[in-house]
């Protein structure tokens, strides 16, 4: 299942991101690792900036919306949630395509395919999924999974890195979901039991020990 969260992605009007940017590297200590400020330099119609900030144990991405030929689907995130709003959290699991299946079988959707990227520590695994409401794909709040490698044999030493194609890859993917009008939502509840019961809550100490 998930392990901890391996990136928050921050969405920043038109302007801000170096704003932002100064907040996560000065305030709270991170460490600007990768900054692409074109993910879609030959798009006639609109692209995004993304800067990524490590962290150590997890990592957070900037982005911010590029606008051309139309409005950046980053610029209508912002629009609808405000400056510095999370589009999306990424999270960490051990085995992602067991997690999909499992995933899939409860009624969650992906957006897309699972994507494949090499980031110089290995192959890293990737899947974005619908939002978690319905309506416009540009203006949605997502779940992201991802199999990243280690860095060492330690389960809580996480390696946070980011290539070029990672932006390109969701970009895409809600570009390709506002031009077919798919607005469908990420769950299907229908496939809740109706007898589920909240579990008892477990004593901090006991779900250390597992």
């Amino acid at each position: 299942m998930l392990k901890n969260v391996d990136h928050i992605t921050y969405a920043c009007t038109a302007g801000s991101i170096e704003r932002w940017a100064w907040f996560h590297i000065e305030v709270e200590g991170g460490t600007l690792i990768n900054r692409i400020d074109d993910v879609r330099p030959d798009d006639v119609d609109s692209s995004m900036k993304i800067w990524c900030i490590d962290f150590g144990g997890f990592g957070v991405a900037l982005i911010e919306g590029i606008d051309r030929a139309k409005p950046s689907q980053v610029t209508t995130f912002v629009e609808r949630h405000g400056d510095h709003s999370v589009q999306h959290v990424a999270f960490d699991t051990d085995d992602l395509a067991s997690f999909q299946a499992h995933l899939k079988s409860m009624g969650g959707t992906p957006r897309g395919e699972t994507l494949v990227r090499h980031d110089g520590f290995g192959v890293l695994k990737q899947m974005f999924a619908r939002g978690y409401a319905a309506g416009d794909a540009a203006e949605a709040c997502f779940p992201e999974y991802v199999q990243r490698p280690r860095l060492d044999s330690s389960e809580s030493d996480v390696a946070i890195t980011f290539a070029e194609e990672t932006g390109k890859g969701f970009y895409d993917q809600i570009e390709d979901a506002v031009a077919a009008g798919d607005d469908a939502p990420f769950f299907d509840f229908d496939r809740m039991p109706g007898d589920w019961q909240v579990p008892e809550p477990q004593p901090l100490e006991l779900l250390s020990a597992h």
